[in-house]
């Protein structure tokens, strides 16, 4: 499930991270996401027992999507997967886990309350914080600097790698992938 929010304002910022990677996801596995009901946009990968997700509605009230679409997919709680922004990572790391807070992040709180657990599998995508007294909230609203594009592209890339080798080789590998210095 990759989380943001919906519409061209806010394509290209940085809370749409999680958005963005999952729909690189399904082009380069040559997949479409299709609406499902008002939950959001999925599509199962051929070929492959993942499925992936754009849950519907704003990143603060995402719980009840993604709680509809893994339920509608036959997905139990602990193997959701979840990409979301992370401000409290540099921009470009990413970093696995299953469980645990949400660190603040509405979203993630949102997701919580509807799947009545927290341990499903996310996903974090570092974006940094934002420079001086910027309010967060303004912050990870901003579009990604041009100078960020590259950047952006290789943690979307590796992003990518990440739920592959989740799925394939289970999240401790994938956490010792990932959590290696680079």
């Amino acid at each position: 499930m990759g989380l943001g929010n919906p519409g061209e304002k806010y394509q290209g910022t940085r809370h749409n991270i999680g958005e963005a990677t999952v729909r690189a996801y399904a082009a380069e596995k040559a997949a479409h996401l299709k609406r499902v009901k008002s939950w959001g946009e999925a599509v199962k990968i051929p070929g492959s027992p993942v499925v992936i997700a754009v849950p519907s509605g704003y990143m603060n009230t995402a719980g009840g999507p993604v709680s509809a679409l893994a339920k509608y997919f036959s997905v139990p709680p602990t193997q959701v997967i979840v990409l979301h922004d992370d401000l409290d990572l540099d921009a470009g790391v990413i970093r696995l886990k299953q469980g645990g807070g949400h660190g603040g992040h509405n979203g993630l709180r949102d997701i919580d309350k509807a799947l009545g657990t927290q341990e499903y599998v996310r996903i974090r995508m570092g974006i940094g914080r934002p420079p001086g007294r910027m309010d967060p909230a303004a912050y990870v609203l901003k579009p990604f600097a041009t100078g960020e594009k590259e950047q952006v592209a290789l943690q979307i890339g590796d992003g990518i790698e990440a739920i592959d080798t989740v799925v394939s080789d289970g999240l401790a590998l994938a956490q010792q992938r990932f959590h290696a210095p680079r």
